[in-house]
């Protein structure tokens, strides 16, 4: 949608359309939290004046029945922020901030859809994708990876909704030369830097955005537990200042959002509440929870899994104490999933679940008993469960499994997950590279391991982990179905050039 059209009269004055480097709104807009009846508004204005926000159904007749004024304040960034309540349920909405421009107004604009009612049988669809570093090469000046085009191809399906899943900005870059990003301030000027790409605000304005956050708003594979309130502090207020999103302190960026009769969105805080990783008692071993006969059939591509895993390692690992959520959220998440009358209850999950063995700390596999627990409670109480995870920056999907090579074989637990991304960083093809020096291990690595069926390997469905993508998300009555797409919005596909997809699960 076009910002705004010049000459448009809201309140008897005209107002003219924002452009980047003018006064008014030189990041954009966005629309975030859609409920069936509320929605969460947001701008930056680049002066300190005062603002108002209008908001219409579409089509858009006559004076608009929300109108707020709102002041920026250099606390927040000049960010203004409202929560607007007593919308239509399945209802396209237009909204406006405007701001004094010398004898007129300027003004930006986007759109968002509500949710539809809990009992509406409607069909949604949306997008998904994440971690995305903005940051240009102090060499060029250039931007070190792309344009965002994942995030321009997510806008131009014109989608219910979309969904950014962490690493939204980079605070500790991968590029070479680039400080962190440790005070708010920095923190706020990587989002600027962000949003300074024409792909990533046509996202926001588009149609309504889910925002959540994962490691690198804060530094690299965060916990409170190992990097201290402080550095929390400081991401959290950035991430909440530039991304219109709900958060409380007792579960952190959990929440969960009802999209009609047939969708229920559940989004995990898996960074407030975790327990500190266990890989320095490991030792950084690079597979510690593959079985040994795993180990050595690849300690010919590294020597060092010939080694035995030290046994304080795997009782570090299987310490039942240790979690992921913690006890509140965790408490809070499977009430509420348990109790979801919606035909699809989709778990948007920040790290991976599903079993791949290389380098688990970080994620669900490094976290084994709380892992298993959730698993074996969402096997026994929720039907048609899903996940979509982002983080791995690689395209991932297989079925979660309680465990994959044990002595009886793969055991299942029904439930799948899709990993998707990354919009604009190494993928994990080039990462594997770099951390074992040597070119190619990653593709290899997917040859070899991923894709084999056990006892050979983890047997992935989708193992594609060199492309810039993101996954479209359609559901439909009994039928959910996800097509994991690259950057010009084509099939991602393997490297033997086998299709990803498209995968459709049907409702039990």
């Amino acid at each position: 949608m076009r910002r705004v059209l010049l000459g448009l009269a809201v309140g008897g004055l005209v107002l003219a359309p924002a452009a980047g480097g003018t006064p008014g709104f030189r990041y954009g807009v966005a629309a975030g939290e859609m409920t069936a009846t509320s929605a969460t508004l947001w701008a930056r204005a680049n002066e300190l004046t005062r603002v108002k926000l209008y908001v219409w159904p579409v089509p858009r007749k006559g004076m608009p029945p929300v109108q707020i004024s709102l002041k920026p304040s250099n606390a927040n960034d000049r960010v203004v922020q409202r929560r607007v309540h007593g919308l239509k349920p399945g209802t396209r909405y237009t909204y406006l901030f405007s701001t004094p421009y010398k004898w007129s107004e300027i003004a930006a604009g986007g759109t968002f859809w509500t949710a539809p009612a809990g009992a509406a049988n409607a069909t949604v669809r949306f997008a998904i994708s994440g971690d995305a570093d903005g940051a240009r090469n102090p060499k060029t000046g250039k931007p070190a990876y792309n344009l965002f085009q994942v995030y321009g191809r997510m806008a131009a399906e014109r989608n219910h909704f979309n969904i950014n899943l962490g690493d939204t900005i980079y605070s500790d870059s991968e590029v070479g030369g680039v400080p962190p990003a440790l005070t708010i301030p920095a923190k706020w000027a990587k989002y600027r830097q962000n949003l300074g790409f024409g792909h990533l605000r046509n996202l926001r304005r588009g149609t309504g955005l889910y925002s959540h956050w994962d490691d690198h708003e804060f530094i690299n594979d965060f916990s409170v537990a190992e990097h201290g309130k402080p550095v929390y502090r400081a991401g959290a207020r950035a991430f909440l200042d530039y991304n219109p999103v709900s958060f409380t302190g007792p579960t952190g960026l959990y929440r969960s959002f009802r999209w009609g009769k047939h969708l229920e969105l559940f989004f995990l805080d898996e960074r407030s509440f975790r327990s500190a990783k266990v890989r320095s008692t490991c030792d950084g071993d690079l597979a510690p929870t593959a079985p040994q006969p795993v180990r050595d059939a690849f300690s010919a591509l590294v020597p060092a899994l010939a080694t035995p895993v030290p046994k304080p390692c795997l009782d570090a690992l299987a310490d039942p104490s240790r979690t992921m959520l913690g006890p509140r959220q965790y408490a809070a998440f499977t009430t509420a999933i348990k109790a979801s009358t919606a035909t699809w209850k989709v778990i948007v999950n920040e790290v991976p679940i599903q079993q791949f063995f290389a380098l688990p700390y970080d994620r669900w596999e490094g976290y084994p008993a709380e892992r298993e627990r959730l698993l074996r409670f969402l096997q026994a109480n929720v039907k048609n469960v899903l996940f979509l995870t982002t983080d791995s920056h690689a395209n991932f999907v297989n079925e979660v499994r309680l465990s994959t090579f044990g002595p009886g074989g793969p055991v299942g637990s029904g439930i799948w997950e899709v990993v998707t991304g990354p919009v604009a960083t190494n993928t994990q093809n080039k990462e594997v590279d770099d951390t074992l020096g040597r070119p190619g291990m990653g593709s290899a690595i997917a040859a070899l391991f991923y894709k084999p069926q056990p006892p050979r390997g983890v047997g992935m469905a989708c193992a594609s982990a060199d492309v810039y993508s993101y996954a479209s998300v359609k559901v439909t009555g009994g039928t959910l179905t996800v097509t994991p797409k690259d950057m010009s919005g084509k099939l991602v596909r393997e490297e033997t050039g086998g299709a990803c997809g498209p995968f459709t699960f049907r409702a039990k």
